[in-house]
């Protein structure tokens, strides 16, 4: 009996993984005026196209502004909704002006996710377990490109889904000083049989001094749901003085509803002015 539920359990979690991106509900996003640029990435060992939005008056100003960073960041993925929503909150006074790149995909499940020891796991895609050369490639090679091509401050954030809410969390916990903003929705925690919650409290109790803020969200997939409140609960305990963390449980929420339900609060939570 425990071999069959687990089966399914297994086959749930590949149809999520396989085909909420591909059955979203179909927007009309209007692409914001962007930059574009490629990086020939030596971590990565191919080449990435890069989207860049700035506020309107970016070109007229002399501020250095923060970067929100983001994986599914083409012009055909989460690009276009997150550019106009913040020119949104910005132009309204809600946040801070900010900086967005976009990194388009290639090769998505490789990038976004860790290794695994779950063999289900590696049936996703043929190459899956590359975050490390993924955020090397983030950190080593992209950071100074967009520092040298913008005005940019020291502080940075990173906004993500499923997947890339995966890598969101990984990130934050196992290389927390990477980024000073965190903000994950309906993060994929089942993966490598929950590792990233396994081993969280470990991760917390090597937490850096210096600030951070986190905000994640949990639709009613019951499997995320579960993993994003047992984060929850193991923040609760953790006590961190430096970290400002907000979970929002989204039971009305779906896989392909989530991000867009949610981004407008994260984003006035994470950057206000």
């Amino acid at each position: 009996m425990k071999s069959i539920y687990k089966l399914l359990l297994i086959f749930g979690l590949f149809t999520c993984i396989v085909s909420c991106k591909n059955n979203l509900p179909t927007y009309n996003d209007p692409i914001p005026k962007h930059d574009t640029f490629t990086i020939n990435s030596k971590n990565v060992n191919e080449t990435r196209t890069i989207n860049v939005w700035v506020p309107d008056n970016y070109s007229t100003s002399t501020d250095s502004l923060i970067v929100m960073y983001m994986p599914d960041g083409g012009t055909k993925e989460d690009f276009p909704h997150i550019a106009n929503t913040l020119a949104e909150l910005i132009n309204s006074n809600k946040i801070t002006p900010v900086i967005l790149v976009g990194i388009e995909n290639t090769q998505r499940r490789r990038d976004l996710t860790g290794k695994t020891e779950v063999e289900e796991d590696k049936k996703i895609a043929p190459i899956v377990g590359g975050s490390t050369e993924f955020r090397a490639f983030v950190k080593d090679e992209l950071f100074p490109e967009i520092n040298k091509r913008y005005r940019t401050t020291n502080k940075k954030g990173i906004i993500g889904e499923s997947l890339a809410g995966l890598f969101v969390i990984e990130t934050f916990l196992e290389h927390p000083d990477m980024f000073d903003v965190y903000i994950a929705m309906d993060p994929s925690l089942w993966w490598n049989n929950k590792y990233l919650i396994r081993t969280a409290k470990d991760d917390l109790a090597k937490f850096p001094s210096t600030p951070k803020k986190l905000w994640f969200a949990g639709s009613q997939v019951t499997d995320i749901s579960a993993s994003t409140n047992q984060l929850a609960e193991i923040l609760k305990t953790a006590h961190l003085p430096n970290l400002e963390w907000t979970y929002s449980d989204e039971p009305k929420e779906d896989h392909s509803t989530i991000y867009r339900a949610t981004k407008e609060k994260a984003l006035i939570w994470a950057l206000k002015k």
